[in-house]
């Protein structure tokens, strides 16, 4: 049976690498956003949804600095005082990679161990408009390279699942924040649901997870919120999807409980969360609210982590 600590760490430095990649597409998202207006014209609020989306809108306010470009994509790329900053992630997720380093592949150790040495070359060559925008090209692919060794290389054990587990607990988390934020912030109160600078925004939305083509291969028609909604929390064939994130948890803590021969309190909870989802229509969670709907899926998400937490002693 493997140490508490290993799968503590295992866990972790998932989340951290897919953390890392979530702000990135955030960041990614508000800038294309803020590009928008100056075509169709109106203002929009992406930068404070930005930092709503990442959770850091309370911390950020904090600081007492405007919620423009420069200063929130410093904040949520290079500041050390932030913990969910795309500079804390990597460091945080190199130091749980090396507390664990003989349980890692190699290639895995190695494309966190270069994230981190290229890491800091890459904050002393400035701030251009285009050196951010391959700044966050360069984070996508180091998440690809780190969950593409995992995913390729490691023996299918407790490592493995451990590893998936902080992999889709974070996936799930980034994603309903997301399309939480989109529904509620973006849109100027002027505007009108359905015009042009909703379109925008929820292409920009789309792209952010890598779900436009997807849309657009499932649907065959234009962008329409409760389709957005329906591929991004219900399609199991949709990666990023609540629900496939669910699928993929449940099986691995269904592993789990084979291997230490017992069930528990996060498979349970896994599972209710799993059906609710499935026997879940897009109707139903506008009936809800999307709003509610959504901050209840955290609320769940949370928890499940907890349990998973103290079910195996992670520390």
């Amino acid at each position: 049976m493997m140490l508490a600590s290993t799968a503590n760490d295992l866990f972790w430095m998932s989340r951290y690498v897919e953390r890392a990649e979530s702000i990135a597409r955030i960041l990614g998202a508000a800038r294309r956003i803020s590009d928008v207006p100056q075509v169709i014209g109106g203002e929009t609020n992406e930068w404070t949804s930005a930092l709503a989306a990442a959770g850091q809108l309370h911390a950020f306010t904090a600081t007492g600095r405007a919620p423009d470009e420069e200063s929130v994509f410093a904040y949520l790329a290079f500041d050390e005082a932030n913990p969910s900053s795309i500079k804390s992630c990597v460091a945080m997720a190199r130091q749980n990679a090396r507390s664990v380093r003989p349980a890692l592949t190699t290639e895995t150790w190695e494309a966190i161990n270069s994230a981190y040495l290229e890491f800091r070359d890459i904050e002393r060559a400035g701030g251009s408009r285009r050196q951010r925008q391959d700044f966050l090209r360069w984070v996508l692919d180091v998440s690809l390279r780190v969950s593409g060794t995992a995913f390729r290389n490691m023996l299918r054990d407790e490592r493995y699942w451990f590893t998936r587990l902080g992999f889709y607990i974070e996936r799930a988390d980034n994603t309903a924040r997301i399309l939480d934020v989109k529904y509620h912030l973006l849109l100027p109160e002027h505007a009108d649901i359905g015009g042009s600078l909703d379109y925008y925004q929820w292409a920009a939305i789309l792209r952010s997870v890598s779900a436009l083509t997807a849309y657009h291969w499932v649907y065959r028609q234009a962008l329409k919120p409760w389709l957005i909604a329906d591929l991004l929390i219900l399609r199991e064939e949709m990666p990023r999807s609540l629900a496939s994130c669910y699928d993929n948890i449940t099986t691995f803590l269904d592993e789990l409980a084979l291997a230490y021969g017992r069930q528990g309190p996060a498979q349970r909870a896994a599972r209710a969360t799993h059906s609710r989802l499935a026997n879940t229509r897009t109707d139903d969670v506008f009936k809800q609210g999307l709003h509610e709907f959504l901050s209840d899926f955290l609320a769940e998400n949370n928890r499940l982590g907890t349990a998973i937490a103290e079910q195996y002693n992670l520390i």
